[in-house]
């Protein structure tokens, strides 16, 4: 099977000039979101398009006819779909392992990597917050410093980014841990250039690419020491469906979270099996990539990016929000909102809970380093109303 590819997306970063995009005629009905809602945060949790789901159920049933024999062929068989997903990111399915999800990858990577008293292991303050957690968690067990880079939110380009990235590196920076694309704003980090960069310093790369796989074209950093993303943001797949990515010297290295019957087969079996678990999310998750193929994965990308930009143009232009910049090729967008509205935990789930319940709208918040930001995605079963419909809640909420 040959890997997905594609050349670069053009993303609008003149936003008056952002128009929506044509709808795929080959994507309607394709979801079964609510048509009630505007679901505007695909980048959480996802939507797993009907055929998908349909191949999932079939596998649950087959399942449940024979649970034994079900259960003595499922390492081979995800060694198999291991197999497929590898080709479609262009990586060698000997150095993959399938996971539920990037937080459970980035406690598989972290407890591989051996901490000293005095080491320091660098984040930024755009990363993704149950991973940061789980670095403090570390460091505090090992005696390592949790050093955090202060990246602007209005970093004007990767140049920017990457320089704020490399000025809190110093010679007791042991290990990096990046974000490929940023959950909270949107933004590249860790860029194949900075991470060849720390690589040549000598510094171990973590690369979170929670949004990469399906959005991103060769996702999988081969210079990174340990690579992972989610599947069921982007690329099609149930929940819950990641991979982690391990470079050939570290993988006999790697501590599964548990220890299994397939421990003694090394990576990546021994961190694959985890028992009587639903593994259909992983035998399942190749038919996403084949859709993906189907609809062409150009005309999605090029879609998504539009879609996008036209949302952040509307949010802008409608609701006077402020833009943060943007990653060509990525399908979601950053606007800072006004004080008040997102700073803290309460006031950002008043606002959530605020759109959700009157105007049926779902979107992402979350407090920044700078001010709260909203973020917003787009995929095949968003329509340009749905971001004015959001622009117009907005300015409704922001009177009261």
């Amino acid at each position: 099977m040959s890997h997905i590819t594609r050349g670069s997306t053009a993303v609008v970063d003149d936003l008056s000039t952002a128009e929506p995009p044509v709808p795929l005629p080959a994507a309607e009905g394709l979801f079964s979101v609510s048509p009630q809602a505007a679901h505007l945060n695909h980048g959480s949790f996802g939507a797993v398009p009907v055929p998908v789901q349909r191949v999932q159920q079939e596998l649950r049933a087959e399942h449940e006819l024979d649970p034994d024999g079900f259960f003595a062929d499922l390492p081979a068989r995800i060694a198999g779909a291991r197999a497929r997903i590898a080709a479609d990111l262009a990586t060698d399915p000997e150095r993959l392992a399938l996971v539920a999800n990037v937080t459970e990858a980035a406690a598989i990577a972290l407890d591989s990597i051996p901490f000293a008293p005095g080491d320091r292991i660098l984040v930024t303050d755009h990363g993704y917050g149950a991973v940061t957690q789980a670095v403090a968690r570390r460091a505090a067990e090992t005696g390592a410093e949790l050093v955090v880079a202060e990246v602007p939110l209005d970093a004007p380009d990767e140049a920017a980014v990457r320089a704020a990235v490399l000025a809190a590196v110093d010679d007791r920076t042991t290990v990096a841990v990046l974000d490929r694309i940023t959950s909270l704003t949107a933004r590249a980090v860790a860029s194949p250039a900075l991470v060849a960069e720390l690589r040549g310093r000598g510094v171990t790369t973590v690369v979170d690419g929670a949004h990469a796989p399906g959005m991103l074209p060769g996702p999988v950093d081969p210079n990174a020491d340990f690579w992972f993303g989610n599947l069921h943001k982007w690329a099609f797949a149930p929940r819950a469906t990641g991979v982690l990515s391990v470079r050939p010297e570290w993988t006999a290295r790697v501590r599964p979270l548990a220890l299994s019957w397939e421990h003694h087969r090394g990576f990546p079996a021994n961190v694959e099996w985890r028992g009587t678990c639903d593994y259909t999310p992983w035998l399942a998750a190749p038919a996403g990539f084949e859709l993906l193929r189907e609809l062409g994965v150009e005309a999605v990308a090029a879609h998504n990016a539009a879609l996008a930009a036209y949302g952040q143009r509307v949010l802008v232009e409608r609701a006077g929000l402020r833009a943060l910049p943007a990653t060509p090729g990525v399908w979601m967008r950053a606007v800072r909102l006004p004080a008040g509205y997102g700073d803290t935990e309460a006031q950002y789930q008043a606002l959530l809970g605020e759109l959700w319940r009157r105007h049926r709208i779902r979107v992402a918040v979350r407090p920044g380093p700078d001010g709260a930001v909203l973020r917003v995605s787009a995929q095949l079963y968003n329509r340009a109303a749905d971001y004015e419909r959001l622009a117009d809640a907005l300015v409704e909420l922001f009177k009261e």
